[in-house]
């Protein structure tokens, strides 16, 4: 059942200033509460209309709850009554559980005192004349050798039963007033009386170690000190407004002597804002219940205010405050410091809040609280990320429905585009979600918004939202329906139903290129490729060559070449050379006969590809290169051998070509008149020279000299560079004497530097042949002198016997030559006076080569 009037997570910070508290409450009220609050109802709301609650213990599998009117009732988790036992006529003082469950310890105000188990007939009871604080069993007290309780009013007794079935109680303290705290946990008991906090250990019957309180103003029946055991060995102790957490470590043995085995030393220290109440473990952080008292603004008197329950993280000498909760308990008006209790279970981590009037039952929150808290504070996206990440946790939420939420949330803010963004996560393949939501943008007029995140594919939504949305571009945004066309694949909707309406919008605006351009895409889906075509033309698209290569409508442009040639050329050319099986070049000449700079572009890239495929052309394309490209006209001339060279040159002369003319005279045979032309027309010295070169024609040099000779500027080129060609003297001889010749000096002296050279590789190459003939010599005699194996493996090569004779006794003859073929002696021919050497009949065919013999073995 939630608590009525939820508890306000309400974070304190110390602030120095009203502005910044102001501040501050802004910031805190954005952060989460650790703890989430019920009330104990059903028995537990029945129990406390008429009686109150003085104490409570829990165990992991119920609750002990003790009255004013000396009631005990056992009740399960929920607060429904198991149980109900009748102790006293007064208050009930303390009630112990031990780990089991089993058993039950309880005292009471009027000094009654009972021990007894729950499922068992065991039972020990007694009255004493004083009130009974506190009790508590043994933790193992199910144990036969653990029968062992501690009691206490104005001193601590132990009660052990002995092997007679006996009770014996012995005193461990008394004398400093009324004991009201005491906690159990393992071998350690520990206690609050009016001086202090004391540890004793009941192994070794020995106390070891005195925590004094340090507020001793405080009364210690009105704030009484409050134990817990986070541990075996940690004891946390708050009284007043002081915390401290206490560790039992073990003496070492060279310290021990007269002292016990054991110490208790305060790890961490610090002071609280507020009167504590009860403390319980959380991990490595503590939960602490505070008694509150604030002084009204109008009387200027204290009162007492809402009890709080912080989480705190312990520091060595301060703490550092997590969270803190103001609790709306019944009753809290009236309600001291000794009337609240913080009880807790260990295994579950559930803290209970014990008032007169209320019990409250605080636990950590889960995944689904706090996406509770974050959908609560209209973070979506939080949630959202949350639920996915924890999605087998939670119970009480779905993806999906925080999806929605979201999305409702961000169109209500008008954030449309986000919105129709998160709808791709948020309704992924669901057909009908998305067409819902379609629908909802649709009525505040944002299809717009949606359309780039509506699926194309799994799932497909009907064609009616498509259509739906194409519509909506259509009458106010032609770019972005283009845009739609493109992206969005022809089968998501009725494409005839979009053609006409397309067309119907071009009968106001005929000349509008983007839709005309979108028509061409839709008759493209649709198949109707001619009528494409013819609009891409028309605009001049650049996708008119993809539209033909991809749909093959060649057929559809031998009218359109000059169309294509002048929209893009370059791209023209290659199509129609790349598909000349489907448009032949005899064709396509025809059609640019009335262009022939388009002609010449065709031509040109045509042969650049294949120099014969345009053969017939060639005489046609030495007038467009002169008249239309003549830096290309000479590499043309120089690479076709299908043009008429007498044509050729007749033009070049027209239009003075002087270069083309004297490649075309040269390779016409008439290389004198091509010199001529160079010295006379291009008077370039160095291209003469370089001309005659490559003619490597005496009377051509002879011709230059000639040329040449009354021309010093002539002269100086020839003596740099004809040293390598044609004697200088012949040149040196002719020139008169007292021409003045610009750099002589230099030409000489180059001519001689040629000539050394010319000397110098010549001696170089002579010892390098000489170097080699010896190494190859040497080479040649290091393998003939090695040794040839002979065995029994080996044949002679004309009677394909064995070499070796059988019987090694009878005398042989064998001669093997430099090729490794092996005779025996008898089989050769016998050496004539003419030719005395003998050669290998099989590989030999010359003198002296390497059939020779190199090895002739006798025995």
């Amino acid at each position: 059942m939630p608590l009525t009037g939820q508890p306000v997570a309400n974070n304190r910070k110390e602030t120095e200033s009203l502005e910044e508290s102001t501040d501050e409450s802004e910031e805190e009220s954005e952060e989460e509460p650790k703890l989430k609050y019920e009330r104990l109802s059903n028995g537990v709301t029945e129990i406390l209309q008429k009686d109150a609650a003085s104490c409570m213990t829990v165990h992991d599998k119920f609750l002990a709850l003790g009255t004013h009117y000396g009631k005990v009732y056992l009740l399960d988790v929920q607060g429904n009554i198991t149980q109900k036992f009748d102790v006293s006529p007064v208050k009930i003082n303390q009630i112990s559980l031990d780990d089991s469950g089993e058993h039950m310890g309880v005292c009471s105000e009027d000094g009654k005192l009972q021990v007894f188990g729950l499922y068992s007939g065991e039972e020990f009871h007694e009255t004493f004349d004083c009130p009974i604080k506190i009790i508590a069993v043994h933790p193992q007290f199910v144990r036969s050798s653990c029968k062992q309780f501690v009691t206490g009013g104005k001193k601590l007794l132990l009660f052990e039963r002995t092997w007679m079935n006996r009770w014996k109680s012995s005193v461990l303290h008394e004398g400093e007033g009324n004991i009201r705290s005491v906690k159990w946990r393992g071998h350690l008991i520990a206690w609050a009386n009016n001086m202090g906090v004391k540890v004793f250990d009941i192994t070794s019957k020995q106390r070891i170690s005195n925590v004094p309180r340090d507020d001793i103003s405080l009364r210690p029946d009105m704030y009484p000190c409050s134990l817990c055991w986070k541990d075996n060995v940690t004891l946390i102790i708050g009284w007043g407004t002081s915390i401290k957490i206490c560790s039992v470590k073990e003496r070492h043995a060279s310290e021990m002597r007269d002292l016990p085995s054991r110490y208790v030393e305060i790890v961490s220290q610090f002071e609280t804002e507020f009167y504590i109440s009860g403390l319980a473990p959380l991990c490595d952080q503590l939960v602490v219940l505070s008694y509150v008292k604030e002084v009204s603004e109008k009387t200027e008197r204290e009162y007492c205010a809402r009890p709080r329950l912080d989480i705190i993280q312990p520091l060595p000498e301060t703490c550092e405050e997590i969270s803190s909760d103001a609790l709306t308990v019944r009753g809290f008006q009236e309600n001291e410091c000794r009337d609240y209790h913080l009880e807790y279970s260990e295994g579950e981590s559930l803290f209970y809040v014990v008032s007169p009037r209320d019990v409250v039952v605080a636990k950590e929150r889960d995944q689904d609280d706090h996406i509770d808290w974050l959908l609560e504070k209209k973070k979506y996206e939080e949630a959202l990320m949350a639920a996915e990440i924890s999605q087998r946790n939670i119970k009480r939420h779905k993806i999906l429905d925080i999806g929605l939420a979201y999305v409702n949330h961000l169109v209500e803010r008008g954030e449309y585009d986000m919105a129709a963004r998160k709808c791709q996560k948020i309704l992924g393949k669901n057909a009908s979600l998305w067409e819902y939501e379609v629908y909802k943008f649709k009525e505040i007029g944002q299809l717009k918004a949606i359309s780039p995140y509506l699926p194309r594919g799994d799932p497909v939504l009907k064609p009616l939202i498509y259509e739906m949305i194409l519509h909506e571009f259509l009458e106010s945004d032609y770019e972005g329906f283009a845009t739609l066309i493109r992206e969005w694949p022809g089968d998501l909707y009725n494409n005839s139903v979009i053609v006409q309406a397309v067309r119907d919008h071009l009968k106001k605006d005929s000349q509008n290129k983007t839709l005309l351009k979108t028509l061409a895409e839709l008759y493209t889906y649709d198949k109707n490729y001619g009528n494409a075509l013819e609009i891409y033309l028309t605009l001049r698209h650049k996708d008119v060559f993809q539209l033909i290569h991809k749909h093959n409508l060649f057929s559809s442009i031998k009218d359109k070449i000059v169309l294509l040639m002048d929209f893009d050329s370059e791209k023209a050319v290659d199509m129609l050379l790349d598909n000349e099986d489907k448009i032949s070049i005899k064709k396509v000449v025809e059609e640019l006969e009335d262009r022939p700079e388009l002609q010449h572009v065709y031509l040109h890239k045509l042969f650049k590809r294949d120099h014969h495929k345009g053969q017939r052309y060639h005489e046609k394309q030495i007038s467009l290169y002169a008249e239309y490209d003549r830096p290309n006209l000479l590499p043309f001339l120089r690479d076709s051998t299908h043009c008429p060279l007498e044509k050729a040159l007749e033009i070049c002369q027209q239009r003075n070509f002087v270069e083309e003319t004297v490649y075309l005279l040269s390779r016409m045979g008439n290389s004198r008149s091509a010199l001529k032309m160079i010295m006379e027309e291009l008077h370039d010295v160095d291209k003469a020279i370089e001309f005659a070169k490559e003619q490597d024609d005496g009377e051509l040099w002879e011709d230059l000299i000639l040329y040449s000779i009354d021309k010093p500027p002539f002269i100086t080129g020839l003596l740099n560079n004809i040293g390598t060609h044609v004697d200088p003297i012949l040149l040196i001889h002719r020139i008169k004497e007292g021409m003045e010749i610009p750099n002589l000096r230099d030409s000489l002296v180059k001519i001689l530097q040629d000539y050394n050279l010319q000397i110098l590789l010549r001696e170089g190459c002579k010892k390098i042949l000489v170097a080699d003939s010896l190494s190859l010599l040497k080479k040649m005699h290091r393998t003939q002198m090695k040794g040839v194996l002979v065995d029994e493996e080996n044949i002679c090569e004309s009677c394909l016997s064995p070499i070796l004779p059988t019987d090694a006794a009878k005398p042989f003859s064998v001669v093997v030559f430099h090729c490794r073929h092996m005779f025996h002696k008898e089989c050769l021919p016998m050496p004539s006076m003419n030719a005395p050497a003998q050669y290998c009949n099989i590989c030999s065919a010359k003198n002296r080569g390497p059939g020779s013999a190199i090895l002739e073995m006798k025995k």
